[in-house]
C-alpha cells in the first residue's frame, strides 16, 4: 500500500519553494546566484524541485553568522541547550511520516527504510538531551599538597557537517544534535543530490529557533559545488571539526585539507562489510540478515553485506537457498510497502553497477543472479536493477573494491574460522561485520583481538543497521572515526587540564626547587 501522501503534498507540508534558496540558517534564506541543481526523483524520474547553489559570498556571510551564533550559544547551560534539541526531537515526531515520505521520494529507500531514518533522528535527539547532563570530566589527585587538578571539556566552535546521499538526514541529526548539546554550531553541507531533505529538516528546525528567540547560524545548511563550497569548507580555519561522510577517496582529501591546518576531522567512509557462516551456523536466522544487508536501501547503505563467507562443504546449499530467497524479492516504487527493493540513487550508479558485474567475469567470477536494468511500467526513471548474486574469491580485485550497489559476492572458504576471519580482514574497508554460529568459542573468538579488524562486529545479526546508543564507525580505510553514542560526544569538544592552588606557596611539579 502506497502512502497517503503525494510528492506535492509532502513538499506543501514543509513549505519547499520551487528552487530552494542555497543558505538556510534558521532565521533567513538566501543564497540563489550561482546556478541550480535540479533534483528528480529517482522511483519515477520526475522533477523534485531545484535546489540554488551557494556562492563563495553566501559561504562567508554564513560563517560570520555561525561564529557569532556560538558566543551566545556556548554560554548557555547544557541542560539548556538539550531542552532546545528536545524541542526539536518533538517537532520531528510531528512530522515523521511526511519527513520519512519525502526521504523515500529523493533518495529511493524504502518507506519503511524512511521512516526508520527519521526513527533514527528522533532517538539520536533523545540520547543528546540526556548527554546534556552528562558531559563528564575527571578529577585526578595532585602530586603537591594544597593543590586540585581536574579536566573539563568545552565546545570547539563551529563544526562542519557533510553528508552522503544514502542517510540524508540522519547523519546530519547524529553529528549535529551531540555537537549542540556541547555547546557548538553546526553548518551542513548537504549531498547535492538529496538537498530537499535538508530543507525539509531546517524548516523544522526554523520553527524550534524562532520560538526560543535563538541566534541565526546555530544550525544550518548551504548547498553548493564541491568545488566552490565543499573545499572552501574543509580549508577554513574558522571550522574547528570536520566530520565528513562518503567514499574513501573524500575522505582522503578532508584528511588532507583538514590535517594540514592542524584541525579535526571526523571520518565515516566506505565499507566492504562480510557476514562469515560457519558449520555451526543457523541458516535460517541468517537468511533474513543476509537478504536484507545485501538489498536493503538497494545496497546503498556503508554497512551493506558485500561479502558472505561460507564453509565450501556448505556452498551449494548456503548458495541454493541465497538464489531462492532472491527470486522472491520485489522491486518496484520504495513507497509502496509491499517491495522489498527500490532504485538505486541515480543512473550513474546502474552504470556503475553494470562495470562492476562486468569487471566479476573479466576477473574469474561468475554472476549467477540478477543484475539487469529494469525498463518498462514502474521502472520509469532507469535507475532499477535486480540485485545481484556472484560467486567470486576475496583476492580479486573488485571485491576488495566497494560498489555502492546490490551486488552479494559468494565466497567459499576452507580451513575453519581462523581462515574466515583472516578472509574476511583481508580488505581495506573495516567498517561492519558479523558471525552467525551457535558455538561460544568462534564467537568468543571473532569479538577477540584476534577477530574481526572492523569497528563494528556482530554475532547472530547482520552487518546492516546499528541503534544510535553505541558509537558508530569502523578501521582501516573506513575512517577512524566514531559518531552518535557512547562518549562519541568526545569528539565534538576540547579538553582541557586545569590545576588550581589554593594553598600559600608555590611548589612545582616533579619536585623542582626554583627559589628567588
Amino acid at each position: 500500500m502506497a502512502t497517503a501522501l503525494s510528492k506535492e503534498q509532502i513538499i506543501s507540508t514543509f513549505g519547499l519553494s520551487n528552487t530552494q534558496p542555497a543558505v538556510m540558517d534558521g532565521v533567513e534564506s538566501y543564497g540563489s546566484g550561482s546556478g541550480v541543481f535540479k533534483i528528480s526523483s529517482p522511483v519515477d524520474g520526475k522533477e523534485l524541485g531545484k535546489n540554488a547553489k551557494a556562492s563563495k559570498a553566501d559561504y562567508e556571510k554564513l560563517v560570520k553568522t555561525s561564529q557569532a551564533a556560538f558566543k551566545v550559544w556556548r554560554t548557555m547551560p547544557a541542560p539548556k541547550r538539550g531542552e532546545i534539541v528536545r524541542q526539536y526531537g518533538d517537532t520531528l515526531r510531528d512530522n515523521k511520516d511526511a519527513l520519512g515520505a519525502l526521504v523515500s521520494w529523493e533518495m529511493g529507500k524504502s518507506l519503511q527504510e524512511g521512516l526508520g531514518e527519521v526513527q533514527e533522528m528522533i532517538d539520536i535527539c533523545d540520547f543528546a538531551v540526556g548527554l546534556s547532563r552528562q558531559l563528564y570530566g575527571l578529577s585526578m589527585h595532585s602530586e603537591r599538597s594544597e593543590h586540585r587538578m581536574y579536566e573539563q571539556w568545552h565546545p570547539i566552535g563551529v563544526v562542519g557537517i557533510i553528508s552522503a546521499f544514502n542517510f540524508p538526514v540522519a547523519v546530519w541529526a547524529w553529528n549535529s544534535m551531540v555537537a549542540a548539546v556541547c555547546g557548538n554550531v553546526s553548518i551542513w553541507k548537504p549531498s547535492e543530490k538529496t538537498p530537499l531533505t535538508a530543507a525539509a529538516c531546517m524548516q523544522l528546525w526554523s520553527k524550534v529557533a524562532k520560538a526560543n528567540n535563538l541566534p541565526a547560524g546555530l544550525m544550518s545548511t548551504i548547498v553548493g559545488d564541491v568545488a566552490e563550497i565543499g573545499e572552501t569548507l574543509i580549508s577554513d580555519k574558522r571550522v574547528g571539526l570536520v566530520s565528513a561522510t562518503g567514499s574513501t577517496r573524500m575522505g582522503r582529501r578532508v584528511a588532507e585539507v583538514v590535517g594540514s591546518r592542524l584541525g579535526k576531522s571526523l571520518l565515516e567512509l566506505g565499507g566492504n562489510n562480510a557476514i562469515i557462516l560457519t558449520k555451526n551456523s543457523n541458516l535460517k536466522l541468517s537468511l533474513p540478515a543476509i537478504v536484507f544487508g545485501a538489498v536493503g536501501t538497494c545496497g546503498q547503505r556503508c554497512t551493506s553485506t558485500r561479502r558472505l563467507l561460507v564453509p565450501e562443504n556448505m556452498f551449494d546449499q548456503v548458495k541454493e537457498t541465497i538464489l531462492g530467497a532472491y527470486k522472491g524479492l520485489k522491486i518496484g516504487s520504495p513507497l509502496d510497502t509491499a517491495n522489498h527493493v527500490g532504485p538505486l540513487i541515480d543512473k550513474d550508479a546502474v552504470a556503475a553497477m553494470q562495470a562492476s558485474l562486468s569487471a566479476v567475469k573479466e576477473q574469474g567470477g561468475e554472476v549467477v543472479y540478477g543484475g539487469e536494468p529494469l525498463s518498462g511500467s514502474g521502472y520509469e526513471s532507469g535507475c532499477y536493477v535486480t540485485p545481484a548474486v556472484a560467486v567470486a574469491k576475496n583476492e580479486m580485485a573488485i571485491v576488495q573494491h566497494e560498489t555502492f550497489a546490490p551486488i552479494l559476492y559468494l565466497i567459499p572458504y576452507a580451513g575453519g574460522i581462523d581462515s574466515a576471519i583472516e578472509m574476511q580482514n583481508n580488505v581495506p574497508q573495516g567498517l561492519s561485520s558479523a558471525i552467525f554460529t551457535d558455538k561460544l568459542q568462534e564467537a568468543e573468538q571473532f569479538l577477540s583481538a584476534a577477530g574481526s579488524d572492523c569497528g563494528i562486529a556482530n554475532i547472530n545479526i547482520g552487518t546492516s543497521g546499528a541503534e544510535i546508543g553505541g558509537a558508530f564507525g569502523g578501521e582501516k580505510d573506513t575512517g577512524g572515526g566514531r559518531e552518535s553514542g557512547s562518549d562519541s560526544w568526545k569528539a565534538y569538544m576540547r579538553r582541557q587540564t586545569n590545576t588550581i592552588n589554593y594553598g600559600d606557596t608555590l611548589p612545582l611539579a616533579q619536585g623542582i626547587k626554583f627559589d628567588l
